[in-house]
């Protein structure tokens, strides 16, 4: 009989199946990945998931549970892999980096709370391979520091999913507004494909700006260095130094990594620019974020009113309410990517948010038309 409290089996199994996810996503990004180099790393990653794998197994076997031999992917990790396979690693590789930085959190705060022995070691284990997996992910997708302390992830796929959930949301509701307004088809079309273009222009100008005053401040901050390292080199030399030693390097060690840089005043600069600056290059250019979040906006804005153009008034109503809450669950299930919950809670959630929004677009446009359009 089991002595272990129902809640932290649900617990482990839940790590069962997320060690289960990062093997099987570890494997496609090897099969996705060309550079032979590369290939072996994400194999190697793979065969250490499959060890905590097999160490979660025992541990809800010895509690007494019940385990099959080989553990299904998630819905969510077949779809990243699919993803994989069809764009490439570096589209869903930002994704698993910020899952591995949760599960090195997770794993500490989890060893803290277990009181037997075996099961603690074993969470300090996962917790520390945990880091090592983050550590050379972000290695690979050039990003520095420690990831597991802050976390911002998922590039070109995190401005789809969130551009079409903003068009999809924003242009939901003014459809409902209007249909509760009770004006005839032509306004209603004229309201959704108004919208649609404001929606994603204004979507595509704000991502396009902000990546790009976000390169503009990196580059004065680089500037600031180049320029710095050509005054003062023995200063920043030192300042390195500083940095090598709070990273667990020896003091004699880092004063030598340090001052080893004197003599190539460019390779100082990239050095104090990933240690001390921590500036990662950025996953697209600004322009490619506007236009990449601006289309995302628009094609999830074009759901409400798309059936408008197919369909009888009536007929379409009923037809965009059903397919904009499909999708509004479907986003909901992608934004689970960056949020690390359940597909179909996350789903859910967004589904609710959905529905909420229709209902109260159409309660504003239903209170007008009663007094103010006066119809």
């Amino acid at each position: 009989m089991s002595t272990t409290p129902p809640n932290d089996l649900s617990n482990w199994k839940h790590h069962l199946q997320d060690e289960v996810d990062a093997a099987y996503l570890y494997r496609h990004l090897a099969q996705a990945e060309k550079d032979a180099a590369r290939r072996e790393i994400y194999l190697r990653l793979a065969e250490v998931e499959d060890k905590h794998v097999r160490q979660w197994q025992n541990l809800l076997r010895d509690a007494g549970e019940e385990v099959a031999a080989a553990q299904r992917p998630s819905s969510r990790a077949r779809l990243m892999g699919w993803l994989a396979r069809r764009f490439g690693t570096s589209f869903i590789a930002p994704s698993l980096l910020a899952e591995e930085a949760r599960e090195v959190k997770n794993y500490l705060k989890l060893a803290q709370n277990m009181q037997e022995l075996p099961a603690r070691e074993m969470a300090t284990e996962i917790a520390r391979e945990s880091a090592h997996h983050a550590g050379t992910l972000a290695k690979m997708l050039d990003k520095p520091g420690e990831p597991w302390h802050a976390v911002s992830s998922g590039g070109m796929l995190r401005s789809i999913v969130y551009g079409f959930n903003d068009g999809l949301t924003a242009n939901f509701g003014l459809v409902a507004g209007v249909l509760g307004a009770a004006v005839d088809e032509r306004a209603l079309l004229v309201a959704g494909v108004a919208g649609m273009m404001a929606d994603a222009l204004s979507m595509g100008s704000s991502g396009y700006l902000a990546a790009k005053s976000e390169a503009e401040v990196y580059a004065h901050e680089i500037a600031l260095e180049r320029e710095e390292i050509r005054l003062m080199p023995e200063i920043e030399a030192e300042e390195l130094a500083l940095i090598y030693e709070a990273r667990g390097v020896s003091a004699a060690r880092a004063q030598e990594m340090a001052h080893s840089m004197l003599a190539s005043p460019e390779q100082m600069l990239q050095e104090k620019i990933r240690e001390e600056l921590e500036i990662s290059p950025a996953a697209m250019t600004p322009l490619k974020d506007g236009v990449m979040t601006g289309l995302a906006t628009a094609f999830g804005a074009v759901i409400p009113v798309l059936p408008f153009f197919i369909f009888d008034f009536a007929i379409a109503i009923w037809f965009s309410f059903a397919v904009s809450m499909l999708a509004h669950f479907g986003v909901g299930a992608a934004r689970s990517f960056f949020t690390g919950r359940g597909v179909l809670r996350s789903g859910f959630d967004m589904f609710i948010v959905g529905l909420g929004v229709a209902v109260v677009g159409y309660l504003i446009g239903d209170l007008m038309n009663r007094f103010w359009l006066g119809h």
